[in-house]
């Protein structure tokens, strides 16, 4: 779960031009959280669900504003 890298937090702040800075931005205040939405490739893993103001997202060009809501869900996966 990614709250394991938040401290247990399930909402944290973070800032960026477009999604792919907040998510560099997480990573510095929480090392490793970013890999494990983002793969070698720089793309968003299958198991993971962005929404920004509540419209699904899978590009991490998709540009912000500072009043956006970015959810992020990590689906479960295996057997």
């Amino acid at each position: 779960m990614l709250e394991s890298y938040t401290g247990g937090r399930s909402e944290v702040e973070a800032t960026g031009v477009n999604l792919g800075e907040v998510l560099i931005d997480l990573d510095g205040q929480f090392p490793g959280i970013r890999f494990r939405m983002v793969n070698e490739q720089d793309k968003l893993r299958p198991h993971m669900r962005i929404f920004i103001n509540n419209t699904s997202i899978r590009s991490l060009d998709v540009e912000l504003s500072a009043t956006d809501e970015v959810i992020i869900l990590q689906s479960l996966s295996g057997g």
